[in-house]
Formats: structure tokens, sequence, C-alpha cells
């Protein structure tokens, strides 16, 4: 027997890789290495994987001869191909980063996470300073690579609700501390700036010339207390070979003190027209900039809230009956197997099972729909769900971090840090960004000094200050995280659950929906609504033998049967050797005789003639379930489920969206156009097997369509995993949920319309940010240059600029806040 083959896969992280041409460079290089089977570059994680049996070492060697500075791999991992290694560790780490101000910041994090040994993906949300990590590298080591880069990091766990009241205590006391440097700014700047302005004279004589000595002094004082963490950033950055926009603040606030000190101590070496001082300039440009982190920082504060209200939801304290006796606990000290009441008023504690009592639940924090359900012994609890009325006793299945709030809070805080390929432009940028600024101030510098008009000195200072200040990649590196983290919060707060911020982007841009029929526009409780028997039958021996056949099946249409054999009380006939065929059918043996019950074209398929007029049960909108004897058909038992009472109000929401409409079931079509007709459907696809609905999904795709499914079964996720977008409906199974993109807690298809509508305002706001932040800089950054000087004969003060860099981030920040407001329900008519 030859031994299988076992294919790896390799991942290096390249350096200087910048373009499709040094991706195909690399690509040929590698690919003249003996074993190599497949090579992927990846641009924008600087990452190459190489699939094969190719050594390490000489993969190493063809990178550094291709001219691609490259890492050691991580731990080897198996391909598809390979059946005989295990799988390398992915598992996940979250870290607290901070000192990171800018876009430029996250790229140069996110570029050390990714170098570092053992990672296999690396993101960092700047809105909240997080970054996760993917892959089996040591928290030591993660921390380590941040603090090599020139930032600070440390470990995100605990207690969720404790970790965000500490956070929100850190940014209470950041934003305090930030409105006392800019009072200081301001307040020795402002002065300054009115004399100035009130027409004081701002340049040195003899005269004012230790005065303005004491000025710097102030000023310096100013810029070592309240534009000290501009400097040590700007420091740090440069030790590791960074650029941020801390650098930028520090090079011109330092140029302008540096200057006007230069002017104040060596007046005769400048010409007269040169003596003038910029202190009020640094200050007020360090007290401004201040001022726009103050106001981010408390802006931002506000785009969690979706995450902390979730937090908020869960219960303090249980009550918990232990040894007969009753006693009220934290909840942290609550045990799996626990028994627990919960009496009028009071919120479920942790995740159970109904023991006994009957009462009225609000789940509009999972579900998003505001009507009550009704519990009683053996339905499942919620934490953080309000009993309204009647006393419970349960069983808790899951505390802590496994509750489903807990794992909501968790996916919703994933999906916020998540990065939509939308905003990959900007992390693009962001990574060439400041120097880029850099370059384009020395340029401009020596421009005005050796082409402009006098004061050539002082004119080459205003307009270096100018640009090295009024960029702003902080509003680029917001732009994208800020609406992201309030989207997804706010679908949360709807019971609408977006896996990451692809599934977001892709939502809104959807032109086509398919739609399973059963449980998803119908309510999934299907009820006999009909029997027609062959010559020589009765209707109750029909319903008798389909009830025996059924007894063994899960199917929803099966307990529709039993439900009506119980009904008549009547005794299910005795049936051996079951068997259940997908999608097709059930079959059992009585005696000799074979049973089957099932559609149409699996009878006609086994030689069974069907000379029966089914139209009376599916022009009803039923399923006809065809019983046969051996080659005998015996009758047809129409089983009908009603469409939920809003599924047609939501579908025509969708259409009204712009949105095609597709029903799919395998349901006979009679059956299925019946069932189309009531919901306003587009488009039906009928008796289509569990295993051809991925294949019609692909079908659609190949058309240029781009294509949500929604569904809820297990029969329904290889069509979920197959689409676009794949909506999961909450009540259905877990293997449908994993392999959805958005999963919908609530039952409505309102919940469809309502995650299209949030992603499409979502991703709207984000293209507002981007198309802001480009024209800022775009417009910004020539004005400061001194672009109008030949037409107003005034350069842009570096002061002004100042306070539009402020201002940039605090714009795209609110900007993103008011999508806080926005209320999907209006297009439906409900109250907001």
């Amino acid at each position: 027997m030859n031994e299988e083959t076992t294919m790896s896969e390799h991942t290096f992280a390249i350096q200087g890789a910048s373009c499709q041409g040094c991706a195909g460079k690399i690509r040929r290089a590698l690919e003249t290495v003996e074993g190599v089977e497949q090579v992927q570059v990846d641009l924008d994680t600087q990452r190459v994987t190489i699939s094969g049996e190719a050594n390490p070492d000489a993969l190493q060697a063809a990178l550094q001869e291709s001219g691609y500075a490259a890492d050691p791999p991580a731990t080897a991992t198996p391909s598809a191909h390979s059946s005989k290694a295990p799988a390398a560790d992915a598992s996940e780490q979250q870290l607290s980063i901070s000192g990171a101000t800018c876009a430029s910041c996250v790229s140069s994090i996110e570029k050390a996470l990714r170098h570092t040994p053992g990672v296999t993906d690396a993101s960092m949300n700047l809105a909240d300073r997080s970054a996760r990590v993917q892959g089996s590298a040591s928290l030591d080591s993660l921390i380590r690579a941040v603090e090599n880069a020139g930032y600070g990091a440390s470990a995100m766990h605990g207690d969720p609700q404790q970790h965000r009241q500490h956070q929100r205590q850190q940014q209470q006391a950041h934003y305090r501390q930030l409105l006392g440097h800019t009072a200081l700014g301001i307040g020795v700047g402002g002065p300054l700036m009115a004399w100035g302005l009130l027409g004081g004279d701002m340049a040195v004589t003899d005269q004012s010339r230790w005065a303005w000595l004491a000025v710097g002094l102030v000023c310096l004082a100013v810029l070592l207390v309240a534009g000290r963490h501009f400097y040590i950033s700007a420091w740090k950055a440069f030790r590791h070979h960074n650029a941020n926009m801390d650098t930028l603040v520090a090079l011109g606030t330092g140029a302008a003190w540096l200057y006007s000190m230069a002017v104040v101590l060596f007046p005769q070496t400048l010409p007269v027209s040169a003596r003038h001082v910029y202190f009020e300039a640094s200050a007020m440009i360090i007290g401004l900039i201040n001022l726009g982190q103050a106001l981010e920082v408390r802006a931002r504060g506000k785009t969690s809230q979706a995450v902390e209200r979730l937090l908020d939801l869960g219960a303090k304290t249980a009550r918990v009956i232990r040894d007969g006796e009753e006693q009220d606990l934290p909840v942290e000290q609550v045990r799996t197997g626990d028994t627990l009441r919960i009496r009028p008023g009071e919120k479920v504690a942790v995740d159970g099972q109904v023991l006994e009592g009957d009462s009225q639940l609000d789940e509009s924090m999972l579900t998003g729909e505001p009507m009550p359900v009704r519990k009683h012994s053996g339905d499942t609890l919620h934490a953080g769900t309000l009993n309204q009325s009647g006393t419970l006793l349960y069983r808790a299945t899951a505390v802590g971090k496994d509750t489903a709030l807990a794992q909501i809070v968790e996916l919703v805080k994933k999906a916020q840090g998540s990065k939509p390929s939308i905003g990959r432009l900007a992390d693009r940028i962001s990574a060439v960004f400041v120097p880029t600024i850099m370059l384009i101030a020395v340029a401009a510098a020596l421009l005005w000094y050796n082409l402009g008009p006098d004061p050539r000195l002082t004119h080459m200072l205003v307009v270096a200050t100018s640009v090295l200040i009024i960029a702003c990649p902080c509003a680029l590196g917001l732009a994208t995280p800020m609406s992201v983290m309030v989207g997804v919060g706010k679908a949360a707060e709807a019971g609408i659950l977006i896996r990451d911020g692809e599934a977001l982007q892709t939502s809104a841009k959807l032109d086509t929906i398919v739609l399973d029929k059963t449980g998803t526009i119908t309510e999934g409780k299907p009820a006999v609504s009909g029997i027609l028997c062959s010559d020589g039958q009765q209707e109750d021996s029909l319903l008798a033998l389909a009830a025996g056949l059924e007894a063994g099946s899960e199917h929803p249409l099966a307990h529709a049967i039993l439900d009506a054999a119980r009904e008549r009380s009547l005794t299910r006939a005795r049936v051996t050797a079951f068997q259940a065929h997908n999608g097709l059918g059930v079959s059992a043996r009585q005696g000799e005789q074979t049973l089957r019950l099932g559609n149409r074209r699996w009878l006609e398929e086994q030689g069974i003639a069907v000379n029966l007029d089914l139209s009376a049960l599916t022009d009803a909108g039923a399923t006809p379930l065809l019983l046969a004897r051996d080659r005998q058909l015996l009758g047809a038992i129409g089983v009908a489920d009603r469409i939920k009472p809003d599924s047609a109000e939501a579908i025509a929401r969708l259409r009204q969206a712009g949105l095609k409409v597709v029903m799919i079931t395998g349901d006979v079509a009679a059956s299925a156009h019946a069932i189309a007709r009531q919901a306003g459907v587009d488009e039906v696809m009928a008796e289509v097997l569990p295993a051809d609905k991925a294949d019609r999904v692909k079908a659609l795709q190949a058309q240029g369509a781009t294509v949500a499914m929604v569904g809820d079964g297990i029969n329904d996720a290889p069509a979920l995993a197959q689409a676009d977008v794949g909506f999961a409906i909450g009540s259905g199974t877990d293997v449908a949920i994993e392999s959805a993109g958005v999963t919908l807690m609530g039952g409505s298809l309102h919940g469809v319309a309502d995650a299209i509508a949030i992603s499409a305002a979502t991703v709207r706001n984000i293209k507002q940010n981007l198309f802001g932040a480009f024209v800022y800089n775009s417009l910004g950054v020539p004005l400061a240059a001194g672009l109008l000087y030949p037409f107003t004969g005034a350069l842009l003060s570096p002061v002004i600029a100042g306070a539009a860099m402020s201002l940039s981030s605090v714009t795209v920040v609110s900007n993103a806040n008011r999508l806080r407001w926005f209320n999907a329900r209006k297009s439906r008519g409900d109250t907001p």
C-alpha cells in the first residue's frame, strides 16, 4: 500500500512588497522551489502562503534572493489535502492597545503583530484601541511585538462588565486630563494670539527681547506639560523607525518654538523681516489638538453604548435554592445545575430550563420583537430577559461566559473590531501617509525658501508647520471602525447579529434574496388540511398508516400527521425497517409489504402510478404526501403550513428596496406557487432537493446576482455558506447559524429587511467618512502649502491648521454617531 502524501502550508511575513509586480516576482521565485504546489501573495497583510512539500529553508532562501525580506514561517499547518497532521492552533487573543492615535499607528501595530511567529492574522480597531490576534503565538510575544513597535499592550480578560467599567473610568480620566491640557495651551496661547490680532508687535526688538524670552520659556512649559504625550509618542515612533500623527504635531510645534527661540536668542543672524515669533502658534496648536482629542474621546465613548446596554441587561443577583433554602447570591456564584426562582419583574440571571411554573417573558433584548413569549415547563430561558408575570423555577444550564447573552456580547464586540474591504484603501494609504506628508512639507518649505517672496524664512516656516499640522491620519483611521462599531451595535439592539464587517458591507449591495419556505416564510408548524382517498380506502385507516410511518421521523410534516392522528384518537400502525429518504419521503415494512409516504416524483420513480387529482390540496397551498402500499397508491394527505402574519409585509419591504425575492422549497410546484401568491415573492424554485439548494444559489450568482440566502434548517447550511451573505433565523439550528454571516434572533423576516437597511446606512456612513477624510487632506494640504497665496497674499496660519486638524477627526466621529439615531423600523411603520 502506498503511503498517503501529506501536504503542508507555510506562511511567511514579507517586507517590501507594494504592488502586483512585486507579488508576481515573489510568486515566480517560489514556484521554482521543488515541492511547491501553490503560492498565494496577500499584499494587504504582507504575507505569502505556500502549499506543497517544499523545505521551509529553501522557501525562505528563495524569498530573500528575490529581494524581499522574509521572517521564518509559523508552524506548518496541513492543507486541505492532508488527512494525517492535526490542525494548527487557531486560538484568538485580544489586546488592549495604548499610545495609538492614528491610522499610521494601526498600520505599524498590525504589521508588528503579523510578523510575530505563530500569528496567522491580526487586526486593530482604532475606535476602541483593541487588537484581535489569531494564531498560536504567546501573549508575551504579542505584547513584546507591540512594545517593540513603540506602543503599549496588555491582555484583555476577566469579566466583560468589569473590563468595560475599567475602560470607562480610564476614558473619563483621559478626558479630564485632555481638558486640563487644553486649558493650559489655549490659556497661554490665546492671550498671545489676541495680542497679535489687536495690533501688538510680534517681532523681536532690543527692548522686547527679554520679555519674549520669558514668553518662550512659559510656552516651553506648555509644550512639556500639555504636549508631553505628543513628543514621547513621536520619539518612540522615531526609535522604532516609524512615524505617526504625533510625529507631525511634534515636528510642527517644535519647529515653531525653536524658530521663535532662535529669533529671540540670535536676532542679528536673521533679516529684520524674519524676526517674528510664533510662540502663540505652538501653544495654541497644542491646546486645540488636545481639545479635538478630548471631544473625540467623549464622542468615541458613545459608540460603545450598544455593548454597554447589552452588558447592563445582565442580572446582578440570583435567587438560588440550595439545601432546601432560598438565598440571594451574586450571579457570579451561580453554578450549572443550580435551581433558581424568578419572580415577576425580575431578570433571568443565567440560561436555564423551566422546571415548573407558567409566565410571560419579554425577550425583546434578544430578538428585537416586542411581544412577550409564554414559558412553561421544559422551555428555555435566556439570561437578561425580563419575567413579566408569574413565578418560575428553573435549572441553570449555562452560566458566565457560556450564556447566550455573553456570547452575543462577544460576537458583537468581535464584529465591531472587524474590517470590511471598503476600509482597506484607507489602510494602504495610512501605511505611507505620514512619510508622504513630511516629504510634502520639506518640498513646500524648499520651494518657498528658494522661489518665494520675502520674508522667505518666515514663509518657509509657516508653510512647513501648517502642512505638518493640518494633515490628519486620525480621520482616515477612524472613518471605517467608528461606523462599523455603531452600525453593528445598532443591529444588535434590533436582535440582528452581524458576524463581521464583510457581511455588513455585502448586505448593503444585495440584489437578490432567496428565502427558504418552511420556518422562514411560513410558521414551520404545518397541520393536516385535507385527505384524498383512492377507491376503497378510508381517511382514518390512511391516517393511521401514515402516522405509523412518520413515528420515527423528526420532520415538521411528520409532526403534523402525528398530531392529526392523535386528535382523532387513532392507533398508529405497527411498522418495521423504517427509513428516511432525505427530501423524498419515508418508507417501512408492514409484514411482507412495503409502505411509502412521500412526494409524487419519488413514488413515480418507484414505479407507482399517481392517478389522483391533487389540485384540491395544492391549490390551497398544501403539500400532498402520497401513501402507497407496494405498487398501489392508497391516497394523499395534504399538509399546509401557514405563512407568518408579517411575512407578506416584510417581503413587500424587500421588494420596495429594489431586491428580487425568490422562494426555494422542496414542495411540489402547485403548493409552492400557492404560498408564493400569499407571500408576494417574485420567483419560485419548487421541488428542489436539500442538496441542490446551494447549486441554485450558485446559478443565481453565475448570472451576476449578489445573493443572500435566508434559512433555518440543517439542510439550508450549504446554501447559507454558498450565498454572498447567509441570514440564519435564530430559532433555527446551530449548524445554520454557524454557516451564516448574519443571525436573526427573532423569527420575523422584518429582521432581514432591518439588517439590510442598517447595513446600507452603515456603509453609506463609512463612505461619507472616507470621502470627508480624503477631501479634507486633498484640499487642506495644498492650502497649507500656500496654494491661495497668489490670490490672497496670505498664508494659512498654523493655528488655523491645528484647529482644522482637530475638527476633522471630531467630524468623523460625530458623523458615525449619527447612526445611533437610525431607525430601520420607520420603514415598516412601527413606532420609533
